[in-house]
């Protein structure tokens, strides 16, 4: 998979892992869920994403 697949990816399972713990554990996961929105949007607006930071130190190619 490319970068974008994997941070797509991981975004998806963050939110999802988020909002069941919230249904199952405590409703204040739901700021997990605002702060992976947040990081959305912040990097489509400046084009910086601390994951894909990451994800290229792991070895991901773009």
């Amino acid at each position: 998979m490319k970068m974008n697949d994997w941070i797509r990816a991981i975004a998806g399972i963050f939110v999802l892992v988020s909002l069941a713990l919230a249904h199952f554990v405590n409703p204040n996961w739901l700021w997990f869920t605002a702060f992976v929105g947040v990081n959305l949007l912040q990097s489509a607006v400046t084009k910086w994403c601390l994951m894909e930071k990451l994800l290229a130190r792991l070895g991901v190619k773009a």
